[in-house]
């Protein structure tokens, strides 16, 4: 399957560490295709710097170590879309994730449950873990 990972999950896994999403990465990495959008990765690298400025060296090694299709998608494309979410900022990371066409697109933010959409399905990382 092609999964994709929602920046909040990036986050605890490359700054946090968190035990139990690393264990999510390495499951998607040794058994399916992680994909990352440019959005994301852009996104990404912006939260870092300006919440953790002290770990932009670590992201950037975290990215290097991981396997990953990476999916350039063009910001105009992105805002070109009439999926209805809480939070329009959102929106781009959803959509690249539909653009990518990955089969799960994992997620803390609570926002994406109100989502009702054919794909991907949108999973946190314990259901993810759990069904798979």
């Amino acid at each position: 399957m092609r999964i994709m990972l929602d920046t909040n999950i990036l986050i605890s896994i490359a700054i946090f560490h968190s035990n139990t999403l690393k264990e999510l990465l390495v499951n998607i990495c040794d058994h399916h295709t992680l994909v990352l959008s440019s959005y994301i990765i852009e996104e990404l690298k912006d939260v870092v710097k300006k919440k953790f400025p002290n770990q932009s060296n670590h992201l950037n090694q975290f990215l290097y170590q991981i396997p990953y299709e990476l999916n350039y998608i063009p910001l105009e494309v992105l805002s070109n879309c009439d999926i209805r979410i809480r939070d329009k900022k959102d929106l781009p990371i959803l959509h690249s994730a539909i653009l990518s066409d990955v089969d799960i697109f994992i997620t803390g933010d609570k926002d994406f449950k109100d989502i009702s959409i054919e794909k991907p399905e949108i999973l946190t990382a314990s259901e993810f873990l759990e069904k798979y």
